[in-house]
């Protein structure tokens, strides 16, 4: 049940280019005029400017917005095109995405359900087989629903028997979605379409697959409708065959219109386990449908906002879950909901690493523990008995796991900074994992090394960071560090193409687990939260400390880059320390800490920034807000800001503002521009050149900055 509406794929985390920077003088480039209006707000006694308030207008409905964003593209465009090494990033960039990429198969009516791309495609292709190892067949291809290849197939999920397939469609980066269903037979639509869902991680069919599940908002006026605030949430039934407008109603709060519900069946079909949450501090509200009473009446089991209880399975009344309740780095407990005293039972203790995952496969509880940011699996049966560890074949991500308590199989997904991402089926009764899906790519893995070190932070936190360069990369050398830090979310090794094409060229990537994450569990979150969100901060300049001190990088070779709260991140330690960094990459980033909860999913927010209007917090947000904190007087680095005009999760103002505040300050020669993507959103759904072609851009313009020669391989 954990729901982090804030959070942004590892996907930014790719290369760049670029020559020595003394080999060209610093031209300061003739930034687009930015009209500044006269508005000053008084808010608990202070006077706080925001002199590019009408950038917030959406770039759609207002035309001064849309000429603002075309000049900037235009300036910057033309920045980047004097940049050598920019087609050697773009062409080998493309080469190193040229592979075949497979995600984790949903075996549903014994047939297997899979996302394939063969390299290069814009968007995954929905494939099925009817056997594990039978010969594969295309099922949906999303290729074609747009001539930019920027309408995307989301979310989908096979009805119980695998002769239907309800999917959802997400258009130029949007968080909305349409639903739609076909017949997994013959790839024909039955007709069924469901509008206006957000957020559909509560899509789930009916056992007897006569309808699914869904969550949604209401429709918001056009004119709002990548702006308006996500509110009344609600869960619906949709019976095939029946249009949208008869839709049951199953589960809604209009007296607490800021709650969002998601809803997912138990694998006997009896069960609707309805999770509800008000922000993204992990806290949340269980309720339960009995699906055999017409009625459809919900049990309250869990009726206090105060701990995360994520339902991962039922063997009859018993019901299994993860939560941090009594357990900070979370545990298992089972609740029998026919007992009306409704006690948590212990089944798996909470252990000195983290848990981060749990399902329920082949009558066993399958455990996924953080170990210092590494994934660590273990077995466990039913009544809380170790049982082994799954087999993995080295120090990454494992993720997965998915299935029925009864399924003999599962399967999961592998990978490490230097291990592509590889999907292995593992048998539950043998223990026995195999390579379902093993990736070809054009580089070779042994020529990389992948260090984790440890650094103290300013209060003297001990925080890790993973080092990965070519084993033939020696310092100081150039240096790209990338940081998270919020709302839970754990960042562990994962493999890039991208990020492979800058270490080629010599350079070094540094991912700091910064506190705010989740990668120690409940305390390493409110360690930099609320009150604590300097400590983020903190976090990751020691970060950069470390590197320089260590002779890992050099004091004019590192660069910084982070999305979503990572650019938040980014902006507020480039104000906080500009000597610091050579180079800054902030993408799609939260920078006005003022007015983020006035859009779209930015009211959940608060339970890591706080409320801007309470005073407290309203102190603690205006002295790191990277809009209001751009300080003239110092020089800064170089800073490419990157943001989509369809980003309804982050919306885009933010980075309007953030950009115009910095071109207009006195803070050096170095180049500060705007990238701004058409017909693209937070991330998710974006095509394939699209990925490639802003890969290119960033770690060119990181390269020039840092001193990265790139040269022809």
């Amino acid at each position: 049940m954990r729901r982090a509406l804030l959070v942004l794929p590892l996907l930014f985390a790719s290369p760049a280019l670029a020559q020595t920077r003394s080999e060209t003088p610093v031209t300061k480039p003739a930034y687009p005029e930015t009209r500044r209006v006269d508005v000053v707000e008084e808010q608990f006694g202070v006077k706080v400017a925001d002199p590019y308030r009408w950038l917030e207008n959406d770039v759609r409905n207002d035309k001064e917005v849309a000429g603002w964003v075309a000049a900037q593209n235009q300036v910057t465009d033309a920045y980047l095109a004097t940049l050598p090494g920019r087609a050697l990033f773009a062409e080998r960039i493309k080469a190193l995405f040229n592979y075949e990429r497979f995600g984790a198969p949903q075996k549903k009516g014994g047939r297997y359900f899979y996302a394939h791309n063969e390299g290069l495609q814009n968007q995954a292709v929905l494939w099925v087989r009817d056997t594990l190892e039978g010969k594969g067949r295309v099922l949906i291809d999303p290729n074609g629903w747009s001539k930019d290849g920027a309408t995307a197939l989301a979310e989908w999920l096979p009805s119980e028997d695998g002769t239907k397939l309800a999917y959802s469609i997400q258009d130029g980066g949007t968080d909305w979605r349409t639903i739609k269903v076909i017949d997994t037979a013959t790839g024909k639509e039955t007709g069924d379409e469901v509008s206006w869902a957000k957020y559909t991680m509560g899509l789930s069919w009916a056992k007897d697959g006569s309808g699914f599940f869904y969550s949604r908002y209401p429709e918001p006026p056009a004119e709002s409708k990548f702006q308006a605030l996500s509110d009344n949430h609600k869960v619906f039934f949709h019976k095939l065959g029946t249009p949208q407008t008869q839709d049951r109603l199953v589960y809604a709060t209009p007296d607490n219109p800021k709650l969002s519900h998601y809803a997912g069946i138990t694998d006997d079909g009896r069960y609707l386990v309805i999770g509800t949450s008000e922000g993204t501090d992990n806290k949340n509200l269980v309720h339960i449908v009995d699906l055999t009473d017409p009625k459809w009446e919900s049990k309250t089991i869990i009726g206090k906002l105060e701990n995360d209880w994520s339902a991962i399975g039922n063997k009859g009344s018993v019901f299994y879950f993860s939560t941090n309740a009594g357990a900070p780095r979370d545990r298992i407990v089972s609740i029998d909901i026919a007992d009306p005293r409704l006690t948590p039972k212990e089944i798996v203790g909470e252990q000195q690493e983290t848990l981060a995952g749990a399902s329920i496969v082949g009558e066993r509880l399958i455990l996924n523990y953080m170990v210092d940011a590494k994934t660590e699996v273990r077995r466990y049966t039913l009544d809380g008995k170790a049982d082994g560890k799954v087999a993995l074949p080295g120090i990454g991500t494992a993720s997965g796991f998915g299935g029925e308590i009864d399924d003999p199989e599962t399967f999961f997904a592998f990978t490490s900074f230097n291990y592509p991402t590889t999907i292995f089926r593992y048998d539950v009764a043998t223990g026995k994992a195999t390579p379902w899906a093993q990736p070809k790519v054009a580089f070779d893995p042994s020529q990389y090394k992948v260090e984790q070190r440890f650094y103290a932070s300013k209060d003297g936190t001990k925080v890790p960071m993973f080092v990965v360069r070519k084993a033939t990369t020696t310092g100081p050398a150039p240096t790209l560090l990338w940081g998270y830090g919020g709302f839970n979310v754990p960042y562990t090794p994962a493999f890039s193409a991208a990020r492979v094409a800058w270490m080629e060229q010599g350079g070094v990537f540094v991912l700091a687990n910064i506190r705010g994450g989740g990668e120690y569990g409940k305390a390493w979150h409110d360690g930099g939260r609320l009150a604590n969100k300097q400590n983020v901060f903190d976090d990751f300049i020691g970060a950069g400390e470390y590197l320089i001190r260590e002779g890992i990088t050099g004091k004019d070779q590192l660069a910084i880059q982070g999305g979503s709260n990572g650019g938040l991140l980014v902006g507020a330690v480039v104000n906080q320390r500009p000597d610091l960094f050579a180079a800054a990459l902030p993408a799609v980033g939260v920078m006005d800490m003022l007015r983020f909860d006035r859009w779209t999913a930015g009211r959940y927010w608060v339970d890591d920034y706080g409320y801007p209007s309470k005073e407290a917090d309203f102190k603690r947000l205006y002295a790191y807000s990277p809009y209001h904190n751009v300080k003239g007087g110092k020089p800064y680095p170089a800073i490419l800001v990157t943001t989509a005009d369809t980003d309804d999760r982050v919306v885009p103002g933010h980075s309007f503002k953030y950009t115009a505040a910095l071109q207009a300050a006195d803070i050096g020669d170095k180049p500060h521009l705007a990238r701004i993507e058409t017909r693209a959103g937070h991330g998710s759904g974006k095509p394939t050149d699209k990925i490639i072609e802003e890969a290119a851009d960033l770690y060119a313009f990181a390269a020039k900055w840092t001193g990265l020669e790139v040269k022809a391989r």
